[in-house]
């Protein structure tokens, strides 16, 4: 059986992590992509001390409203059409406005004053050059949402937060500072600010600001190039299982599943586990990729090498360090408390991120 076990405890004592690191800011929790593959509905209970929020899409917004979110959602690509804004004001949800169109749909349709979507994140492009106006076009904008009654928070996004001493973060934070202190100055002292994801939280404590947007933080996972989950006192919010379905012993010299890229130097006790790519399993670690097998009582573990290449429903591992009495069906912890999600993402040469968001449904899920 496949397993994906989420644990509502871990992320609360995540978002404490992110509340204590910022404790003057308001938190924006973000939850797209199915709240990093770890599923809307199962996060939502453990996020309430949350000050709002973020998705992705109109459609994760309104499935959050359906589920009872009741405070702040952030719409962080903002309204892709002139009806979804009309859809957005109709749900209370706030807006990203990053582009001309989007600027005129919320000046030609102004909400009602005490309507949610009053609420505008105006984007100005630092440096990541995805979204957002230039300076001279954030300017503008905000004179003219101010004007049309909307309240303002300037908003941007890093590129390079996870490496703390990257040149272009300097760049960002003076760009984004020195605008957002031009707009208090010359519009409004009420304007705020929303400059930190979740690298940005734990790399620059000074640039918090009125908001911080968390997101991979929160499920357990390091958002930086120089400290582990561990370290930042960080729990893994998703334990991914599988069980052991087949024990084999194969002699010396013979190879293992599709490729035989694997070669057995000696005779070595392997065990099949069900689970492969067709599940989220990256096809693509190394041979350094580890699992980690329970006995039968949970009581004793083993670290036990991924060997051969991932199929679609299986994985071959190397159980020579664990006990002859390992049984079938003993379970086999894919990524949790060990290894961590950061580490076999390592092993895949990718992120955290890919492999929780790339998860399939055939695994079960549940929660702990």
């Amino acid at each position: 059986m496949r397993t994906i076990t989420i644990k509502p405890k871990a992320l609360t004592h995540n978002l404490n992590q992110v509340k204590q690191r910022a404790p003057q800011s308001k938190v924006l929790a973000m939850v797209k992509s199915n709240a990093y593959g770890h599923g809307v509905a199962a996060v939502l209970p453990a996020l309430q001390q949350a000050d709002g929020i973020g998705v992705a899409t109109l459609t994760e917004a309104l499935e959050a409203r359906q589920l009872g979110w009741e405070k702040t959602i952030g719409l962080v690509e903002g309204a892709f059409t002139a009806d979804e804004w009309q859809q957005a004001i109709d749900h209370e949800i706030s807006c990203v406005i990053h582009h001309g169109p989007q600027l005129e749909w919320a000046l030609q349709n102004i909400p009602p004053a005490s309507s949610a979507t009053r609420v505008a994140w105006l984007k100005y492009n630092t440096g990541m050059n995805r979204l957002g106006f230039n300076a001279e076009g954030v300017l503008s904008a905000a004179k003219r949402l101010h004007e049309a009654g909307y309240q303002l928070i300037l908003a941007t996004h890093f590129a390079n937060a996870d490496d703390h001493d990257h040149p272009l973060n300097a760049m960002q934070i003076e760009r984004f500072s020195s605008v957002l202190a031009t707009l208090k100055d010359t519009i409004s002292p009420d304007i705020q600010g929303s400059l930190c994801n979740s690298a940005g939280i734990v790399n620059f404590p000074e640039y918090h600001y009125d908001w911080v947007r968390p997101g991979i933080i929160l499920y357990g996972s390091s958002p930086v190039v120089d400290k582990s989950a561990q370290e930042l006192d960080l729990q893994p919010v998703m334990e991914f299982s599988a069980q052991i379905i087949a024990l084999q012993t194969v002699s010396a010299k013979d190879a293992i599943g599709y490729g035989s890229r694997w070669r057995a130097q000696q005779d070595t006790r392997t065990a099949l586990v069900s689970v492969g790519y067709g599940d989220g399993y990256p096809r693509v670690v190394t041979d350094d990729a580890y699992v980690t097998v329970m006995d039968a009582n949970d009581s004793q573990s083993y670290r036990c090498p991924v060997i051969g290449r991932v199929a679609m429903d299986m994985i071959v591992i190397d159980i020579s360090s664990a006990p002859e009495s390992l049984a079938i069906d003993s379970k086999v912890m894919l990524w949790g408390d060990a290894p961590r999600v950061d580490e076999v993402a390592g092993h895949a040469g990718t992120i955290s991120y890919e492999l929780l968001c790339r998860l399939s449904i055939r695994p079960n899920r549940t929660q702990a």
